[in-house]
């Protein structure tokens, strides 16, 4: 299954037309109205806990409705609103991601109002920002932890067809009346996760008021009155929110049209009724909105300021706008030896991956999981030695080490975007060979083409939050000098030493994140092998000799690549003068072994670039 479509509202023409002109405005009110609370609780002025949260909530809305709502406005324009698969599990990732986040957002700030109000002497040490930010935090891994645990069941689900979802959007249980297999298991799971979330929650809401309530039995009525003022608009939208989406997700779905009705509360109205709800019943929300619009030509004032603290940071303070790249020689005769082998190897790169794409792809017979997978680890190859080598040669023969700050940070991003999915895409193969040994009668569903893409973007989603963290925390360190990075290229070790400032924390982090990535996923490898190893360990059959043959080029592989990594990552930067010496082998060597290896170990490749070869030479 390639395409999903999806159902509209309606399917008469002209309400559609009534749709696209309403929703439209809800999306528009959504996004205007949650960036003004933004702005307005950003406010130095509003520094309390509970705008630190509505901020956080404002923000969380705007991202929900985006899930949804723009496809759903576009769809009413066309005939067929359809979805790809791998659209579709992104979009059902990012429901539940967000919508789960919103969920836990809002029990923290049930939390928050039940401690102002119950303990006002002990609420600002109860409250502090780091515990504020801490249930932030909390609040979005535990809406990642939920979305991933439902999206995954779905994602390696077959579907075969139809390919009509009963909803305006992917969510579990339009998705599993559509599975070509039996869904239960994956229905009482969803249940079990979406309907006992929103149900608990819902709950500890209802018991915190519950508190709050039994609290103010001694107080008078304008304490009464003051309390309750700052939970009526949260309690209105806990019910406008918590009410929908356990109706939805706490039963089993048997009428999806009433499913797609009541889903439009929690999907659009709830975001846009947010900000108006919390401007109209809170007064200091509404007098800072009104200092904001009283304030003359804001932008330029910001400007001018901004200008200004530009010009005096550059006096005060003299920041690195370059760096200089070291190399891994400063003998003339050894760097063109260099430049020589570094050419050849990033030649036998490009040629070597390039012909496996282009075998797998054109050959209908290596249309298995493995060459799939095989495919898109060529394709990774050729970027991730494209991300360094190309500058290593230029600099090798020119003799220009400079690079600009810049492109210092690009080139540390996607070094780290690429190399961290080659690792995950390394594990998901090492789950296919285990599949296909330890499980062969279930391989083919386990392993459809719609779950080994969905594992692919997995592989390219995880790089790039690991990347995205690794490089946040280079930028928010200082740098003012020295500007001289004892490697070929920019990465965390070298250059975070450079840091003007105390880096034990961000080294810690860095290690925490690079180093348990390399060293997880190696172990994770290991055991797949061992339960391989344990598993066809009595039984050796001719079939299974064959599918061990396929796991040893992939242990090389692993070995090549996961063993210099642990050693780089796996501890704090420090001095040694062989790490650069060690970066060559998995940057250079490891992606030039990659085609040798695969193509050497496995006579299917072998025979397919053969007949390649021969129809090459027959045209």
């Amino acid at each position: 299954m390639k395409e999903f479509i999806l159902l509209s509202l309606s399917e008469n023409q002209g309400v559609q037309k009534i749709y696209f002109v309403v929703f439209l405005l809800f999306y528009t009110l959504t996004v205007a109205g949650n960036l003004i609370v933004l702005t307005v609780t950003s406010s130095r002025h509003l520094n309390s806990p509970m705008y630190f949260f509505l901020c956080h909530l404002s923000f969380v809305d705007i991202c929900y409705s985006s899930v949804t709502a723009p496809h759903m406005i576009s769809g009413f324009l066309v005939e067929n609103n359809t979805i790809s698969f791998a659209g579709c599990i992104g979009q059902l990732f990012g429901v539940h991601f967000f919508g789960c986040t919103e969920i836990f957002i809002l029990t923290a700030m049930a939390y928050d109002r039940c401690m102002a109000i119950c303990r006002p002497l002990h609420y600002p040490a109860l409250m502090s920002r780091r515990l504020c930010g801490r249930m932030v935090g909390v609040s979005w891994a535990g809406g990642f932890l939920h979305s991933t645990l439902q999206t995954l069941p779905i994602a390696l689900l077959p579907f075969c067809g139809p390919n009509r979802v009963a909803h305006y959007f992917c969510d579990v249980h339009p998705l599993l009346h559509l599975a070509c297999a039996d869904t239960r298991a994956e229905g009482l799971a969803a249940v079990a996760n979406s309907g006992v979330i929103s149900l608990s929650c819902f709950l500890i809401l209802v018991t915190s008021y519950g508190v709050i309530l039994v609290s103010l039995r001694g107080q008078t009525l304008s304490g009464w009155h003051k309390a309750l003022s700052t939970c009526g608009s949260h309690i209105t939208v806990v019910i406008l929110f918590f009410g929908p989406t356990t109706f939805v997700y706490i039963r089993p779905s048997s009428d999806l049209s009433k499913d797609r009705s009541v889903a439009v509360f929690y999907t659009l109205i709830t975001p846009m009724l947010n900000p108006l709800i919390y401007t109209l019943q809170n007064g200091e929300v509404k007098a800072a909105m009104r200092k904001l619009c009283r304030r003359k030509a804001p932008l330029k004032s910001y400007l001018c300021k901004a200008a200004l603290l530009d010009t005096m940071a550059q006096d005060n303070f003299s920041r690195v706008t370059e760096f200089i790249l070291v190399g891994l020689s400063d003998t003339r005769e050894l760097q063109l030896l260099f430049f020589t082998l570094f050419l050849l190897a990033y030649t036998m790169v490009l040629l070597g991956n390039l012909l496996i794409i282009v075998t797998v792809r054109t050959d209908p017979k290596l249309f298995s999981p493995m060459y799939f997978l095989l495919c898109n680890l060529s394709f990774i190859d050729i970027c991730y030695t494209s991300v360094t080598i190309p500058r290593v040669l230029v600099a090798l023969l020119s003799g220009h080490k400079a690079i600009a700050f810049e492109g210092c940070m690009a080139q540390l991003f996607f070094f780290h975007f690429v190399g961290s999915s080659e690792m995950f895409l390394l594990t998901v193969m090492a789950f296919d060979r285990y599949t296909a040994i330890c499980r062969p009668l279930h391989y083919t569903a386990i392993m459809a083409r719609g779950a080994c893409w969905a594992l692919v973007a997995a592989c390219w989603l995880g790089g790039f939050i690991h990347s995205i963290v690794q490089t946040v925390l280079m930028l928010q360190l200082p740098f003012c000098g020295p500007n001289t990075i004892h490697s070929f290229f920019c990465d965390v070790p070298p250059v975070v030493r450079l840091a003007c400032t105390d880096t034990a924390l961000t080294e810690w982090l860095m290690a925490s994140n690079s180093g348990l990535i390399s060293l997880g996923c190696f172990l994770v490898l290991v055991a797949s092998y061992a339960l391989i190893l344990a598993k066809v360990r009595a039984r050796l059959s001719q079939g299974h000799w064959k599918a061990l043959s396929t796991c040893a080029s992939h242990v090389m592989v692993v070995t090549l690549l996961f063993m210099p990594c642990i050693f780089t990552y796996l501890r704090p930067a420090g001095a040694l003068p062989t790490n650069k010496y060690v970066c060559v082998i998995y940057t250079i060597f490891s992606p030039m072994m990659n085609p040798l290896i695969y193509t050497l170990r496995s006579s299917e490749v072998k025979e397919s670039m053969w007949r390649l070869w021969k129809r090459c030479g027959a045209s």
